[in-house]
C-alpha cells in the first residue's frame, strides 16, 4: 500500500528507534519548565483568595498530580509506540482527512497563547531594559496597533529569539529546555529563600479566612480539576514530545519527578512566596513578578527578570509553539516543513496583534474559553478509540495512506463516529463553559467533558475490527535536527 505526498513527510513521518533521544531527563525539564510557569503561580496563589489554606492547596496540587501523572503517561505511551506526531495519531480516531479538527482545534489555542505569552514576557523585559537604561523609558509613550514603541521593540526581539530555536527543530528544543530547568527551578528556590530571610523564617499558612470540612474538600477536588484543565492542551499532544523518547521507562520517570514531585515542590514554593510575603506586607501578591519588582539590588533585579523571560520562552516552546507548526505541516505536508511551519505559526501569532487579544476578555473567554472547551472532549475520544476500542494494535504505515480501501480511511477520510461524539460533547462543554446554570460545576468541566467525549464515542464506536498491529519502521525518519 503507498504512502501518500499528502500525508506523509519527514515532519510527519514515525521516528526511528535509534533517532530518538529525549530521556527521563528530557521530559522532566519539560514539566521543570512548564509547572514553573507565570501563568500557574498566579492561579496556585489565586488559590489563597479562593478559602484554601497553604496545607489545602498542596493537597489540591496533590490530587491533581496524580491524575495528571496517569493521563500524561497513557497519552505519552502513545506517542512512544508509534513514534508520530499529535496529528497523525489523531487520524487513528478522526480518520485520516478528519484529523483534521483536533489539530486545528489545538493549533488554534498554541498559537494565540503564543503571542499573547511573549508579550507578557515582552512587559517584563521593558522592567530589565529600563533598570539599566532609564531613558528607554520615554519609548512606552504613543501607541502603533497597540503597542508602544518599547513594547513592539522588546515584543519583536523575543518573538526572533523564539522564531530562530524552533526553527532548528525538536532537538534545539530538548536542549534550551535542559538548560532552562535547572536554571528555573533555581531562580525560584533563591527566591523563596529571599523571602524566608525577608519574613524571619515566618510564613502564614492562612493568610485569608480558609475553609473547612466539606467545603474545603470540594474547593481542593475543584482545585484540583482546574490544574488538570490547565494541562488540558498538553495532555492532547504530549506524543509531540514522547515520539523521541529512548523508551516508556523515559516518560515514567521523567514524569514521576517533573509531576507529581516536581508539583509539589511547585507548591512549597508557592506557599512560601505567598504566605512569606503576606508575613512581611500583610497583603497576597499575585505573581512572582511581584516579588522580583521588590527586589532592591538592580543586578538582582536584571537577573530575576531574565530568569522569568526564559522562562516564559521555555513555556512557549513546548507548550504553543509546536502543536500549531505541526498542524500546520498537517495541511500542507508537500509544501511545508517543521521550519517553515514553525516561522507561519510564529507570523499568525505576530499578526493576531495578542496584545489587544490580551486586553480584551470578551475575545479571550469566547475564542479561546469555547476552543478550550473542546479539548476535553478531544481527549475522551481519541484515549478510548486507541486504548479500549482498538486496545493499542495501530498499523502505523496506513496512517499514511489514502486509498479508500485503507483501515483509517473510514467514509470520504472521516470517521462519521468520532466527528458525531465530538459534535455532541462538544456541545455540551460549550454549554458548560459559557452558561450561568452551570456555575457549580464549572469547576470539573474538564473531567465531565472528556468523561462525555469517552462514554459517548464509546457507545458510537465500530468495535467489530480486525485492527492490525503493523510498526511503521519502514518508512520511519531519523530526526535529522
Amino acid at each position: 500500500m503507498g504512502i501518500s505526498p499528502r500525508l506523509y513527510n519527514n515532519d510527519l513521518a514515525p521516528t526511528t528507534r535509534k533517532g530518538r533521544h529525549w530521556s527521563g531527563y528530557s521530559i522532566f525539564t519539560l514539566w521543570a519548565n512548564d509547572v514553573h510557569s507565570l501563568g500557574n503561580y498566579a492561579f496556585a496563589i489565586g488559590l489563597f483568595s479562593l478559602g484554601l489554606s497553604g496545607g489545602a492547596i498542596l493537597g489540591a496540587l496533590a490530587f491533581g498530580a496524580l491524575f495528571l501523572f496517569l493521563l500524561l503517561t497513557l497519552s505519552g505511551f502513545m506517542g512512544e509506540k508509534t513514534g508520530v506526531p499529535f496529528p497523525v495519531m489523531s487520524r487513528i480516531s478522526f480518520g485520516i482527512h478528519g484529523a483534521q479538527v483536533p489539530a486545528v482545534i489545538r493549533g488554534g489555542v498554541a498559537i494565540a497563547w503564543f503571542g499573547i505569552q511573549t508579550y507578557l514576557a515582552s512587559q517584563v523585559l521593558q522592567v530589565v531594559i529600563i533598570a539599566i537604561f532609564p531613558g528607554f523609558a520615554a519609548l512606552q509613550h504613543g501607541s502603533f496597533l497597540g503597542l508602544s514603541a518599547a513594547g513592539w521593540i522588546t515584543f519583536l526581539a523575543l518573538w526572533v529569539i523564539q522564531v530562530i530555536i524552533v526553527s532548528y527543530g525538536m532537538e534545539m528544543i530538548r536542549h534550551y529546555e535542559a538548560y532552562a530547568g535547572p536554571i528555573i527551578l533555581a531562580t525560584f528556590v533563591a527566591l523563596a529563600g529571599w523571602v524566608l530571610v525577608q519574613s524571619g523564617f515566618q510564613i502564614d499558612w492562612s493568610p485569608t479566612t480558609s475553609a473547612t470540612g466539606a467545603e474545603m474538600w470540594l474547593k481542593m477536588l475543584g482545585a484540583a480539576s482546574l490544574w488538570v484543565s490547565i494541562y488540558g492542551t498538553f495532555v492532547l499532544n504530549f506524543c509531540d514530545f514522547t515520539r523521541n523518547a529512548k523508551s516508556r521507562r523515559s516518560i515514567v520517570k521523567g514524569n514521576v519527578w517533573g509531576i507529581p514531585v516536581n508539583m509539589l515542590f511547585f507548591g512549597c514554593i508557592v506557599v512560601v512566596l505567598t504566605g512569606g510575603s503576606f508575613k512581611l506586607h500583610g497583603k497576597l501578591i499575585t505573581s512572582p513578578a511581584d516579588i522580583v519588582a521588590a527586589i532592591p539590588n538592580t543586578f538582582l533585579l536584571v537577573l530575576a527578570s531574565l530568569a522569568l523571560i526564559a522562562l516564559t520562552i521555555a513555556v512557549n516552546l513546548m507548550a504553543n509553539f509546536v502543536a500549531p507548526t505541526y498542524a500546520l505541516n498537517n495541511l500542507f505536508p508537500k509544501h511545508l516543513n517543521f521550519r517553515r511551519a514553525a516561522l507561519i505559526s510564529a507570523v499568525i501569532g505576530l499578526v493576531l496583534t495578542p496584545w489587544n487579544m490580551y486586553n480584551s476578555p470578551v475575545v479571550i473567554n469566547v475564542f479561546l474559553g469555547g476552543l478550550g472547551a473542546l479539548l476535553g472532549p478531544l481527549f475522551g475520544i481519541i484515549m478510548v478509540d486507541y486504548w479500549l476500542v482498538k486496545k493499542t494494535r495501530i498499523n502505523v504505515p496506513e496512517l499514511y495512506s489514502d486509498s479508500p480501501t485503507g483501515e483509517y480511511h473510514y467514509t470520504r477520510g472521516f470517521n462519521p463516529r468520532a466527528v458525531t461524539a465530538l459534535i455532541i460533547s462538544g456541545v455540551i462543554a460549550l454549554l458548560f463553559t459559557f452558561l450561568p446554570v452551570f456555575d457549580s460545576v464549572r469547576d470539573f468541566s474538564w473531567f465531565l467533558a472528556a468523561g462525555l467525549g469517552a462514554v459517548i464515542y464509546g457507545i458510537l464506536a465500530d468495535k467489530r475490527g480486525p485492527f492490525r498491529d503493523e510498526h511503521g519502521d519502514e518508512i520511519a525518519v531519523t530526526p535529522k535536527h
